[in-house]
């Protein structure tokens, strides 16, 4: 399943990433929507979710991100929906890890 969030907030060290398997960060902006997949490996075999998806943040609930690879690029979204069958685009498309 893929969820969509509404990014809220993110640390100006997102834009200062340089490294070039990380410049996709230098594109996050806030209130853009992004879709995060939630796949195998990260998803719990028990409950078949991924942390951090915002199952029970319904009501506008800001939760936290962090970007793998550089801590220092973190921030907020808000959970627009869940989706059963992933359709993310191209582009602002990520992964739970």
């Amino acid at each position: 399943y893929c969820v969509e969030f509404k990014t809220e907030s993110l640390s100006r060290h997102c834009a200062l990433e340089k490294r070039p398997y990380a410049r996709w960060m230098q594109y996050l902006r806030v209130g853009h929507t992004v879709c995060v997949a939630c796949q195998p490996p990260a998803m719990d075999t028990d409950t078949r979710r991924c942390s951090g998806d915002g199952h029970n943040a319904e009501g506008g609930k800001i939760l936290h991100w962090e970007a793998v690879g550089n801590s220092q690029c973190q921030g907020t979204w808000k959970k627009i929906r869940q989706l059963e069958h992933c359709s993310c685009p191209l582009v602002h498309s990520f992964i739970f890890t």
